[in-house]
């Protein structure tokens, strides 16, 4: 076991108590100046702590957003917004996330910290020597006399520490030296500039995703990524919800009427979105169903051979429609999903796009013959 190792199963020991919210002070000291540092700090504490009480060899545990927010007394949606700022901002490469399905079917927040890397940034190793100060030499300390007590070490003011003193008494070794830096930190990696690449990185997955569904090649313009970082800066949605947003928008619009909306633009704007993510929420966990366009009802629902429009799907995807005597109805369908670039999808979207195309196209067939 290594060090750092020993020094992380420590912090777990001492981390997450019941009855009180325990913050330790070096992760204030970490997060530093940020306006929530309490509230990540808070958070990263109770992550610290559930990390060793997981059981699973690949470090994996899972926690419920209100399940955070009880230990912490934050709102669920605070929580969402404080787990995507450490992951993003502060804790990139050391905590990495993913839902998860538990064995009743329901998705879960998982996550899994690498314990040496935490402590590196935590407690990060300070070298022997100083970079030179403003004279260019050598920053050292400073010898007081030999006989003086050990004191605290006072600040300027400008909050900063003062110069590093040699503290030494009769009964103590007169090489041993308690000292304090004088030089700042290093500014962390994940600055400013390193969250805008990362937004931007995770705008154009989105975009290419998007691109992708519809068989559109959308831009990698400002136009087109602008709204998506705005919602990820602002943690009103990760990255995968938004692929939810588009799988569930592309699944019900693509090759209807509504298919114009289908863009970046229109889809992330912030007037739409929150809607938007709402209702592909709700499809998600409902297993994503086919979806239509148009109002479902009983008597249409009824209309429908399933058996049939199953059969079709295999036929088309595996090429091999014209060895059979497709139905009218099976060549109109087959037509839309071809202009719907279904065989280059995914076979869940695929299918559940299928079979609204069926559903839309057996409708409209049962009107015309009605007319």
């Amino acid at each position: 076991m290594t060090t750092s190792s020993r020094i992380f199963d420590v912090v777990q020991a001492m981390s997450g108590q019941k009855n009180v919210i325990i913050i330790p002070r070096p992760y204030l000291q970490f997060f530093g100046e940020d306006q929530q540092a309490y509230q990540l700090a808070a958070v990263l504490n109770q992550l610290v702590f559930w990390s060793g009480c997981g059981g699973r060899d690949d470090g994996w545990f899972y926690k419920t957003h209100e399940e955070l927010g009880e230990e912490v007394e934050l709102g669920r949606d605070q929580i969402r917004r404080i787990v995507t700022k450490l992951e993003s901002k502060y804790l990139a490469g050391v905590l990495d996330t993913a839902n998860r399905r538990l064995n009743n079917g329901d998705k879960v927040k998982h996550y899994r910290l690498d314990g040496d890397k935490l402590i590196e940034l935590i407690f990060p190793v300070k070298k022997d020597a100083c970079p030179p100060n403003g004279n260019g030499e050598s920053a050292e300390p400073e010898q007081q006399n030999r006989h003086s007590e050990t004191a605290d070490v006072p600040f300027d003011g400008n909050g900063e520490g003062a110069v590093p003193i040699l503290y030494t008494d009769l009964n103590t070794d007169p090489n041993l030296q308690i000292i304090k830096p004088s030089c700042q930190p290093a500014s962390p990696a994940d600055g400013e500039e390193f969250i805008a690449k990362r937004l931007t990185r995770e705008a154009t997955e989105v975009v290419e995703h998007l691109s992708k569904l519809t068989g559109v090649t959308f831009e990698l313009s400002d136009n087109n990524l602008q709204h998506i970082r705005a919602r990820l800066r602002n943690a009103t949605a990760t990255k995968d919800e938004m692929l939810v947003v588009v799988d569930h928008l592309v699944a019900c619009w693509l090759g209807t009427k509504f298919a114009r909306g289908l863009n970046p633009s229109k889809i992330f704007s912030s007037e739409k979105f929150s809607s938007n993510l709402l209702a592909a929420k709700a499809w998600d966990t409902a297993g994503r169903p086919a979806c239509s366009s148009e109002p479902a009802t009983a008597s249409n629902d009824s209309l429908i051979d399933v058996t049939e429009r199953d059969a079709a799907y295999r036929r088309y995807m595996s090429g091999t429609i014209s060895q059979t005597k497709p139905s009218d109805l099976e060549l109109r369908v087959c037509k839309a999903a071809g202009a719907a670039n279904l065989r280059k999808q995914n076979s869940t979207f695929a299918i559940s796009r299928w079979n609204s195309i069926w559903k839309e196209q057996a409708q409209r067939g049962n009107q015309g013959a009605a007319a």
